[in-house]
């Protein structure tokens, strides 16, 4: 026992002194030799110390040993150690041992969930990154990552605790507001999924992925004043968005603005001719208009119909292109021929809608 203590005390002095680990490794062997003697003893093995000395070698063999089988042997005997120290009816720590043997037993598990996180073993990796951030609170990245592992294994409420004790740290990474508004989303907790996203935006102004899901967020939960306002003030800064152009047409077309609705559909199609919701919505939108026509005592106004049901007839073409095996698109080109008594083409679309 007393070359182990001596062993405790030259590891202290080795580290102070900033000396080689090979050196470290070595009096750590050294200690843990004598440590052996103590525990096939009948008064020895019943002591604390000898299992804190134990633990706290072999803790800090596991940070410094640099082959990972070994690093880990050492990291499995240290955590023996300090439960079998904790365990006995005299457990106290007055060198402070067992709670430096903690600490490196903490960053062990770090480093292991951490290997098991970047190769996707979330479950394994959970459990041991948990437990590090809970002591280790202030580590924004950790927290993240243990949010992350929750998520990916279903443990929703438990993913939000962590991904939110890494947004208290100030943390502006855009992924985790959008992370954290879709758990929200999954719990039908709109009104925070939208605060969580506002939140996102304070410090990341224009973000595309969060300007989009608060977007749809917004028009999911029918608030359209505000989804309008935040569209118009984005198109002013991104003016080629072709996602903005086609939320600001449907904003329109819920609205009954077809016209309008048509121009922003067409602004979208301008950065993407095969943007196939875009398509979509036009020729229902050139539909919609050419409804209007036809009701219309307007004889200037209703002979526009068949225009603008030859663009609604382009427009869907152009989208059952793109996407064939979409029915309404399918759906609504019947509804054209049939107007047009081009029945031949009715019955081969009605055949084809049969076949989805």
């Amino acid at each position: 026992m007393l070359i182990a203590r001596n062993a405790v005390g030259k590891l202290q002095a080795s580290f102070a002194g900033k000396e080689d680990p090979k050196k470290q490794l070595g009096i750590i062997t050294e200690g843990l030799k004598s440590i052996e003697s103590a525990e096939k003893d009948n008064k020895t093995k019943n002591w604390t110390e000898t299992w804190a000395i134990k633990s706290y070698l072999t803790s800090y063999a596991a940070i410094i040993e640099t082959d990972e089988s070994s690093s880990f042997k050492y990291f499995d005997t240290s955590e023996v150690a300090i439960k079998k120290a904790k365990s006995l009816d005299k457990y106290e720590d007055p060198s402070g041992l067992i709670k430096a043997s903690e600490h490196n037993i903490l960053i062990k598990k770090q480093e292991r969930g951490s290997l098991s996180y970047f190769n996707n073993n979330f479950k394994e990796a959970l459990d041991d990154l948990r437990e590090a951030s809970d002591n280790f609170p202030g580590d924004s990245t950790l927290a993240l990552n243990t949010a992350i592992c929750a998520q990916n294994v279903q443990l929703y409420d438990e993913s939000l605790k962590y991904f939110k004790r890494a947004k208290e740290d100030s943390i502006k990474n855009p992924a985790v507001y959008q992370k954290m508004a879709q758990l929200y989303v999954a719990k039908s907790d709109n009104q925070n999924a939208i605060k969580i996203l506002e939140d996102g935006l304070a410090f990341n102004p224009y973000n595309r992925y969060l300007t989009n899901d608060y977007i749809n967020l917004l028009l999911d939960t029918e608030n359209y004043t505000r989804a309008q306002s935040l569209i118009e003030n984005n198109l002013n800064v991104e003016k080629s968005n072709k996602l903005l152009f086609f939320l600001y047409g449907y904003l329109q077309q819920i609205e009954g603005n077809n016209p309008t609705a048509i121009l922003a559909y067409n602004k979208a199609l301008a950065t993407d001719q095969n943007y196939f919701d875009a398509l979509y919505q036009l020729g229902l939108a050139y539909l919609n208009t050419a409804n209007d026509a036809y009701k219309n005592t307007d004889t200037e106004k209703k002979n526009q119909y068949d225009s603008l049901i030859n663009r609604a007839q382009f427009a869907l073409l152009r989208a059952n292109e793109i996407n064939p095996n979409d029915k309404q698109t399918v759906q609504l080109l019947i509804e054209i021929y049939t107007r047009k008594n081009a029945q031949d083409k009715v019955q081969d679309l009605k055949r084809k809608l049969q076949e989805l």
